[in-house]
């Protein structure tokens, strides 16, 4: 850790207008921990991702995080929600669009604007790609946590699309609206992160499929779950 931001941890005496204790460039060095915790827990999970693995790949002390975030689960927590706040916005802004054009929008274009954001998440980058294995793994944590985090970070979009489908569905229930879109989330979490069984199951026939190509096939076979008879 740099001397001078251990000092500022520290506090410096003399210097009014500054809270003791508190490090000068903040914004950086949070957002420094928040970066490393998201890589770590990716590939660690919760339980296998200590402070101090944290810590030195961020290369800073184990104190600043605990100075900034307290506990591993509040640093967790704000993981998640950083980048799960950005998806689930963007899920608001493409279903806006939609919806602004006028006239209840058509199901593949419902389903697309609920997966896009996903898929360009995805391929942003190396966090990007990060975060999607994170909440693969979400679901390995404890039922309370994930539900609660999940529920926190997703719920209002999901719901208002939810709402759009209903209307675009007359004749399918609310509640099977609901269960497909259970189903929904399932498969496009297993393809996103590349668990699916591509090549063994097109007998080498596709072995790659590219971003678009993917969410092309996802919405149409999708669509025709969400609008399929009821059993």
């Amino acid at each position: 850790m740099p001397a001078s931001v251990a000092k500022a941890v520290r506090g410096e005496k003399g210097k009014p207008g500054r809270k003791p204790g508190r490090p000068r460039n903040n914004g950086k060095l949070k957002e420094k921990i928040l970066d490393a915790a998201e890589i770590a827990f990716s590939e660690g999970g919760y339980t296998g991702v200590s402070v101090r693995d944290i810590a030195e790949r961020a290369g800073v002390n184990q104190g600043l995080i605990r100075y900034y975030f307290d506990t591993k689960e509040a640093l967790f927590d704000e993981v998640y929600k950083r980048r799960g706040g950005l998806l689930s916005g963007h899920r608001h802004v493409l279903l806006d669009r939609l919806l602004e054009a006028g006239g209840i929008p058509q199901v593949k274009d419902i389903i697309r604007a609920y997966l896009q954001p996903q898929w360009d998440l995805k391929h942003s980058g190396e966090a990007g790609a990060a975060f999607a294995r994170l909440q693969s793994r979400l679901h390995s944590e404890s039922e309370e946590h994930a539900m609660r985090l999940r529920k926190e970070v997703y719920d209002a979009s999901v719901k208002r699309y939810v709402d759009v489908l209903v209307q675009a569905l007359p004749q399918i229930p609310r509640r099977t609206i609901g269960l497909r879109m259970s189903f929904l989330v399932g498969t496009y979490m297993f393809m996103l992160n590349d668990l699916g069984r591509i090549e063994d199951l097109t007998e080498g026939g596709i072995h790659h499929l590219s971003k678009e190509e993917m969410l092309d096939n996802m919405v149409v076979f999708l669509s025709a779950g969400m609008q399929s008879e009821l059993p």
